[in-house]
């Protein structure tokens, strides 16, 4: 019986194919190098979470107390 292939994905930096497996240190990153590059561009902000605020509705408010 042979042994399935381990499922790959590829880097969120460079695009390489990285094997899902235990050994891959960096996963889903295919080296340190890529790894660092996407914490500095989170660092820089140049990933951003949208966020709305949405008001809050007539049960909402009387649920609080106000």
């Amino acid at each position: 019986m042979s042994t399935p292939k381990p499922r790959t994905v590829a880097c969120p930096t460079c695009g390489k194919a990285v094997e899902w497996t235990p050994e891959s240190r960096y996963r889903p990153f295919c080296s340190e190098r890529c790894k660092l590059i996407d914490l500095g561009a989170w660092a820089n902000e140049s990933y951003r979470v949208p966020a709305e605020e949405e008001a809050p509705n007539d049960d909402e408010l009387r649920s609080s107390g106000h």
